[in-house]
């Protein structure tokens, strides 16, 4: 294989690291937050959620407003100092001793957060071989699929095992080594952006990037489904009483995400998108119908598989195609503008989720989720799958 068809390079193993210490740290202070506000600062329950929200909100609307910035200044400066307000917030949070200055910091964390993955996802688009963009970015999202199993984890075995405050410094831990695997990171040439001297225009036409708002629109369709997995699942293995089951749905999840990738990511560069999203459909709403009938252990996870394989593949699939319906310079805007609508759609899932499980109950919701599935297919085949041609990835970048 040539070296300029390599895909494990330096860069990109700095990148894949990056992004997986931000997703770990991430999730890490997702799950410890809440428990950390109520017991520890003595905040009132119903305004315990306040400490997600706010950090979510803040991700969403800075990733609208980056991508002028990242114009002006370029990706990869972009990159390291949205990770410093990253460390800097994670620093904070050990003198934040009011539900004010919690959410003051979490909002700043979200502002970090926000750009950083944006512009590591961009990035690690450009310098993925335009033959295997499909793969490349497959592999990318999974760090941030296995960070989903390590950061819950180590957030919630520190919190108990260590307190408080060693469990802030290990969160500050994952933020330092994901702000030195940055620092080694090497544009190539013709990739590099001086900054520029034009000015940031903070306006609609300049925030977001149009081509990419109808898959943006289905994506956050298809994050609305998986919301009720993401937020609700572990609920629903206590409700079953399936003991530490409950527990390795996320970890069946990883596992069939790390077997499955390498061949996925290979067929949609052989092959294109529309097969490849037919079958990561049928097998998310496969598993979300088992997951409906599920009444042991055995079924449960066997849902985990079919949704990992799944949901699991589904996503860097529409995370590519965002990228590549950009030109290069417009990257960091399209898939910023993806991604805030993507987040969107995850947090009116879990809100919506919360709402019709009082009415409704698990079963019927996870059953009915599973066709909403396959409406979302049929919306996304009329609008964007008779459109998109069987052709290299470099053509399409060349041609937007």
């Amino acid at each position: 294989m040539s070296q300029s068809e390599t895909l494990w390079s330096k860069n990109f193993i700095s990148l894949f690291l990056c992004n997986f210490f931000l997703f770990t740290n991430y999730y890490f202070l997702l799950v410890t937050m809440p428990i950390y506000a109520i017991h520890d600062l003595r905040v009132d329950e119903s305004l315990s959620g306040l400490v997600s929200a706010v950090f979510l909100a803040a991700a969403i609307v800075v990733r609208f407003a980056a991508g002028p910035f990242v114009g002006r200044y370029g990706k990869l400066a972009m990159l390291k100092w949205s990770i410093v307000i990253f460390i800097v917030s994670s620093v904070l949070y050990l003198f934040s001793h009011t539900l004010i200055s919690l959410l003051a910091v979490r909002f700043l964390h979200g502002l970090g957060f926000g750009i950083a993955t944006m512009v590591a996802g961009a990035i690690t688009a450009d310098i993925i071989p335009p033959s295997r963009q499909g793969e490349g970015m497959g592999y990318f999202v999974l760090s941030s699929n296995l960070s989903m199993v390590a950061g819950p984890f180590l957030g919630l075995f520190s919190l108990e095992h260590l307190g408080a405050f060693l469990m802030l410094a290990a969160a500050l831990a994952c933020a330092a080594i994901a702000f030195f695997s940055s620092l080694s990171i090497r544009l190539p040439a013709q990739l590099k952006q001086p900054p520029s001297n034009q000015q940031v225009r903070l306006s609609p036409k300049h925030m977001v990037e149009v081509s990419v708002l109808p898959l943006a629109l289905i994506g956050a369709l298809f994050a609305l489904a998986y919301a009720p997995v993401l937020s609700f699942v572990s609920v629903y293995a206590q409700e079953l009483e399936l003991g530490e089951s409950g527990n390795l749905f996320f970890v069946i999840y990883a596992a069939i995400l790390l077997l499955s990738r390498p061949f996925t990511g290979r067929w949609f560069d052989a092959h294109g998108p529309k097969a490849l999203m037919a079958f990561c459909t049928a097998s998310f709403a496969i598993g979300l119908v088992l997951l409906s009938i599920a009444k042991t252990a055995g079924i449960f996870l066997l849902s985990a598989a079919l949704i990992g394989m799944g949901w699991g593949n589904l996503f860097p699939v529409l995370q590519t195609m965002a990228i590549q319906s950009a030109p290069l310079a417009r990257s960091s805007s399209s898939l910023g503008t993806f991604l805030s609508i993507f987040d969107i759609g995850i947090s009116a899932g879990s809100f919506l989720t919360g709402v019709l499980m009082a009415s409704f109950g698990f079963r019927a919701l996870y059953m009915v989720d599973a066709w909403f599935l396959f409406v979302v297919f049929i919306v996304y085949f009329a609008i964007i799958g008779k459109k998109r041609q069987k052709e290299p990835y470099s053509a399409q970048r060349q041609r937007a």
